[in-house]
Protein backbone atom coordinates (compact mmCIF):
# COMPACT_ATOMS: atom_id res chain seq x y z
CA UNK A 1 0.00 0.00 0.00
CA UNK A 2 1.47 3.40 -0.66
CA UNK A 3 2.22 5.20 2.10
CA UNK A 4 2.32 9.46 1.70
CA UNK A 5 5.32 11.00 3.14
CA UNK A 6 5.18 12.89 6.36
CA UNK A 7 5.86 16.27 5.51
CA UNK A 8 9.17 17.42 7.46
CA UNK A 9 7.74 20.45 9.44
CA UNK A 10 6.23 17.55 11.29
CA UNK A 11 9.80 16.25 12.03
CA UNK A 12 11.11 20.30 13.30
CA UNK A 13 8.26 22.00 14.76
CA UNK A 14 7.68 20.79 18.27
CA UNK A 15 3.62 19.61 18.01
CA UNK A 16 1.44 21.77 21.11
CA UNK A 17 -0.95 18.86 22.56
CA UNK A 18 -4.20 19.54 22.64
CA UNK A 19 -2.85 23.17 20.76
CA UNK A 20 -1.33 25.60 23.30
CA UNK A 21 -3.93 25.26 25.97
CA UNK A 22 -3.39 27.50 29.42
CA UNK A 23 -7.08 26.77 31.40
CA UNK A 24 -5.28 29.74 33.52
CA UNK A 25 -5.11 32.51 30.21
CA UNK A 26 -8.83 30.46 29.26
CA UNK A 27 -7.38 28.81 26.64
CA UNK A 28 -8.90 25.45 26.81
CA UNK A 29 -8.12 22.05 25.10
CA UNK A 30 -8.91 21.72 21.28
CA UNK A 31 -9.78 25.02 22.02
CA UNK A 32 -9.98 28.20 18.96
CA UNK A 33 -8.33 30.08 21.97
CA UNK A 34 -5.61 27.62 21.96
CA UNK A 35 -5.08 27.03 18.00
CA UNK A 36 -4.82 30.43 17.72
CA UNK A 37 -1.84 30.92 20.29
CA UNK A 38 -0.15 27.83 18.88
CA UNK A 39 -0.36 29.47 15.31
CA UNK A 40 0.53 33.06 16.55
CA UNK A 41 3.66 30.60 18.49
CA UNK A 42 4.75 29.16 15.13
CA UNK A 43 3.96 25.52 16.57
CA UNK A 44 2.65 22.45 14.81
CA UNK A 45 -1.16 21.33 16.38
CA UNK A 46 -2.20 18.00 17.53
CA UNK A 47 -6.26 17.58 18.06
CA UNK A 48 -8.69 15.34 18.59
CA UNK A 49 -11.81 14.81 16.50
CA UNK A 50 -14.95 12.58 17.54
CA UNK A 51 -18.12 12.17 15.71
CA UNK A 52 -21.51 14.21 16.16
CA UNK A 53 -24.85 12.92 15.89
CA UNK A 54 -25.24 13.98 12.18
CA UNK A 55 -21.53 12.88 11.03
CA UNK A 56 -19.83 15.89 11.80
CA UNK A 57 -16.43 16.23 12.86
CA UNK A 58 -15.65 17.69 16.07
CA UNK A 59 -12.29 18.54 17.76
CA UNK A 60 -12.77 17.51 21.12
CA UNK A 61 -10.55 14.79 23.38
CA UNK A 62 -13.34 12.85 25.11
CA UNK A 63 -16.50 10.61 24.06
CA UNK A 64 -18.39 12.68 26.93
CA UNK A 65 -18.90 16.11 27.54
CA UNK A 66 -18.90 16.68 31.39
CA UNK A 67 -15.28 16.83 32.00
CA UNK A 68 -14.92 19.82 29.28
CA UNK A 69 -18.16 21.46 29.53
CA UNK A 70 -21.08 22.04 32.25
CA UNK A 71 -23.30 19.46 29.73
CA UNK A 72 -23.36 15.68 30.12
CA UNK A 73 -23.76 12.43 28.29
CA UNK A 74 -22.02 11.26 24.86
CA UNK A 75 -20.63 13.90 22.27
CA UNK A 76 -22.19 11.60 19.57
CA UNK A 77 -25.61 12.16 20.82
CA UNK A 78 -25.79 15.92 19.78
CA UNK A 79 -25.92 17.61 16.41
CA UNK A 80 -23.09 19.65 15.07
CA UNK A 81 -25.05 22.75 15.88
CA UNK A 82 -26.00 22.27 19.25
CA UNK A 83 -22.26 20.68 19.86
CA UNK A 84 -21.06 24.38 18.56
CA UNK A 85 -23.24 26.12 21.48
CA UNK A 86 -22.06 24.24 24.14
CA UNK A 87 -19.23 26.52 26.08
CA UNK A 88 -15.79 25.48 27.22
CA UNK A 89 -15.53 25.12 31.13
CA UNK A 90 -12.87 27.65 32.32
CA UNK A 91 -12.97 29.78 28.71
CA UNK A 92 -14.94 32.06 26.16
CA UNK A 93 -14.88 29.33 23.31
CA UNK A 94 -17.69 26.31 22.25
CA UNK A 95 -17.04 23.24 20.83
CA UNK A 96 -15.99 23.42 17.29
CA UNK A 97 -15.69 21.87 13.63
CA UNK A 98 -12.47 20.25 12.10
CA UNK A 99 -13.69 22.48 9.28
CA UNK A 100 -13.79 25.38 11.36
CA UNK A 101 -10.32 24.68 12.92
CA UNK A 102 -9.04 23.78 9.63
CA UNK A 103 -9.82 27.58 8.50
CA UNK A 104 -7.98 28.59 11.37
CA UNK A 105 -4.87 27.34 10.99
CA UNK A 106 -5.24 27.54 7.30
CA UNK A 107 -1.59 25.78 6.31
CA UNK A 108 0.39 28.48 8.77
CA UNK A 109 1.74 25.22 11.12
CA UNK A 110 1.63 21.98 10.63
CA UNK A 111 -1.85 20.06 12.08
CA UNK A 112 -1.60 16.40 13.12
CA UNK A 113 -5.24 15.23 13.79
CA UNK A 114 -6.30 12.02 15.78
CA UNK A 115 -9.11 10.05 15.06
CA UNK A 116 -10.61 8.69 18.42
CA UNK A 117 -11.47 5.07 18.72
CA UNK A 118 -15.40 5.43 18.23
CA UNK A 119 -16.13 1.05 19.30
CA UNK A 120 -14.60 1.45 23.07
CA UNK A 121 -12.56 -1.86 22.36
CA UNK A 122 -10.41 -0.65 19.49
CA UNK A 123 -12.33 -2.76 17.07
CA UNK A 124 -13.70 -2.83 13.60
CA UNK A 125 -15.71 1.21 12.47
CA UNK A 126 -18.09 2.07 10.68
CA UNK A 127 -15.86 4.64 8.84
CA UNK A 128 -18.22 7.31 9.63
CA UNK A 129 -15.98 9.51 11.66
CA UNK A 130 -13.31 8.77 8.89
CA UNK A 131 -15.73 10.11 6.41
CA UNK A 132 -15.91 13.21 7.96
CA UNK A 133 -12.35 13.42 8.35
CA UNK A 134 -11.84 12.73 4.83
CA UNK A 135 -14.30 14.60 3.34
CA UNK A 136 -13.47 18.24 5.68
CA UNK A 137 -9.59 17.47 4.24
CA UNK A 138 -10.84 17.95 0.68
CA UNK A 139 -8.90 21.04 -0.66
CA UNK A 140 -6.71 21.56 2.31
CA UNK A 141 -2.97 23.17 1.00
CA UNK A 142 -1.46 23.09 4.25
CA UNK A 143 0.76 19.94 6.19
CA UNK A 144 -1.99 17.70 7.49
CA UNK A 145 -1.62 14.15 9.20
CA UNK A 146 -3.87 11.73 10.65
CA UNK A 147 -3.53 9.31 13.13
CA UNK A 148 -5.43 6.94 15.66
CA UNK A 149 -4.78 4.47 18.25
CA UNK A 150 -7.34 2.27 16.88
CA UNK A 151 -5.68 0.66 13.02
CA UNK A 152 -9.13 0.10 11.52
CA UNK A 153 -9.57 4.10 11.59
CA UNK A 154 -6.04 4.21 10.06
CA UNK A 155 -6.64 1.51 7.25
CA UNK A 156 -9.70 3.67 6.40
CA UNK A 157 -8.08 6.59 5.77
CA UNK A 158 -5.95 4.85 3.57
CA UNK A 159 -8.95 4.21 1.32
CA UNK A 160 -10.76 7.93 1.98
CA UNK A 161 -7.82 10.20 1.63
CA UNK A 162 -5.13 7.41 0.18
CA UNK A 163 -2.34 11.12 -0.30
CA UNK A 164 -2.95 11.93 3.01
CA UNK A 165 0.06 11.33 5.59
CA UNK A 166 -1.15 8.61 8.25
CA UNK A 167 0.53 7.18 11.36
CA UNK A 168 -0.84 4.55 14.13
CA UNK A 169 -0.71 6.16 17.62
CA UNK A 170 1.29 3.91 19.99
CA UNK A 171 1.67 3.01 23.45
CA UNK A 172 2.14 0.60 26.26
CA UNK A 173 -0.96 -0.48 26.12
CA UNK A 174 -1.16 -1.60 30.03
CA UNK A 175 -4.42 -3.24 30.13
CA UNK A 176 -5.19 -1.03 33.62
CA UNK A 177 -5.15 2.20 31.64
CA UNK A 178 -7.52 1.13 28.44
CA UNK A 179 -10.45 -0.55 30.11
CA UNK A 180 -12.71 -2.09 28.71
CA UNK A 181 -10.25 -2.51 25.76
CA UNK A 182 -9.65 -6.04 26.32
CA UNK A 183 -5.93 -7.71 27.32
CA UNK A 184 -5.46 -9.85 24.48
CA UNK A 185 -6.30 -6.29 22.18
CA UNK A 186 -3.96 -4.76 23.89
CA UNK A 187 -1.33 -7.30 23.83
CA UNK A 188 -1.61 -7.19 19.83
CA UNK A 189 -1.74 -3.51 19.31
CA UNK A 190 1.29 -3.12 21.86
CA UNK A 191 3.85 -4.59 19.25
CA UNK A 192 2.70 -2.24 16.43
CA UNK A 193 1.50 -4.98 13.78
CA UNK A 194 -0.40 -3.69 11.74
CA UNK A 195 1.80 -0.73 10.51
CA UNK A 196 2.49 -1.95 7.32
CA UNK A 197 -0.75 -3.27 6.49
CA UNK A 198 -2.36 0.05 6.78
CA UNK A 199 0.35 1.42 5.16
CA UNK A 200 1.41 3.95 7.96
CA UNK A 201 4.39 6.30 7.38
CA UNK A 202 4.90 7.30 11.01
CA UNK A 203 4.07 6.53 14.54
CA UNK A 204 3.38 8.80 17.87
CA UNK A 205 4.47 6.55 20.65
CA UNK A 206 4.05 6.80 24.46
CA UNK A 207 6.94 9.14 25.33
CA UNK A 208 8.44 7.18 28.32
CA UNK A 209 8.01 3.95 26.72
CA UNK A 210 10.19 4.73 23.57
CA UNK A 211 12.70 1.88 24.67
CA UNK A 212 10.39 -0.70 23.35
CA UNK A 213 12.07 -3.09 20.79
CA UNK A 214 9.29 -2.11 18.67
CA UNK A 215 9.75 1.28 18.87
CA UNK A 216 12.97 0.71 17.98
CA UNK A 217 13.11 -1.63 15.54
CA UNK A 218 10.57 0.83 13.33
CA UNK A 219 12.90 3.46 13.84
CA UNK A 220 15.86 1.90 12.76
CA UNK A 221 13.98 1.03 9.09
CA UNK A 222 13.69 4.69 8.75
CA UNK A 223 9.82 5.46 10.32
CA UNK A 224 9.52 8.40 11.59
CA UNK A 225 9.10 8.03 15.65
CA UNK A 226 6.96 11.28 17.06
CA UNK A 227 6.00 10.93 20.81
CA UNK A 228 3.46 11.92 23.58
CA UNK A 229 2.77 13.75 25.52
CA UNK A 230 5.75 15.47 26.87
CA UNK A 231 5.42 17.62 29.77
CA UNK A 232 8.89 19.47 30.54
CA UNK A 233 12.47 20.13 29.06
CA UNK A 234 13.70 17.24 30.89
CA UNK A 235 11.25 14.74 29.53
CA UNK A 236 11.49 16.25 26.42
CA UNK A 237 15.54 16.23 26.16
CA UNK A 238 14.70 12.32 27.40
CA UNK A 239 12.53 11.80 24.79
CA UNK A 240 14.58 13.64 21.99
CA UNK A 241 17.17 10.76 22.05
CA UNK A 242 14.57 8.68 20.20
CA UNK A 243 12.28 10.44 19.03
CA UNK A 244 12.39 13.15 15.66
CA UNK A 245 9.74 15.15 17.72
CA UNK A 246 7.64 15.40 20.37
CA UNK A 247 4.14 16.28 21.15
CA UNK A 248 4.19 18.76 24.47
CA UNK A 249 1.88 20.18 26.86
CA UNK A 250 2.46 22.82 30.29
CA UNK A 251 5.86 24.20 29.27
CA UNK A 252 7.01 25.79 26.13
CA UNK A 253 9.20 23.69 23.19
CA UNK A 254 11.88 25.42 21.70
CA UNK A 255 11.32 25.72 17.68
CA UNK A 256 14.58 25.22 15.84
CA UNK A 257 15.93 27.93 14.28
Amino acid sequence: MPRPALAPAFLRIPVTHRALHDKAQGRIENSPAAIRAAVAAGYGIEVDVQLSADGVAMVFHDETLERLTAERGPISARRAAELGQISLSGGTDTIPTLEAVLAMVAGRVPLLIEIKDQTGVMGPTDGRLESAVAQALVGYAGDVAVMSFNPYAVEHMAQLAPDVARGLTTSSFDPADWAPVPAEVCARLREIPDFDRVGASFISHQGNDLTRPRVLELRASGVPVLCWTIRSPDQEALARQIAANVTFEGYLSAIPA
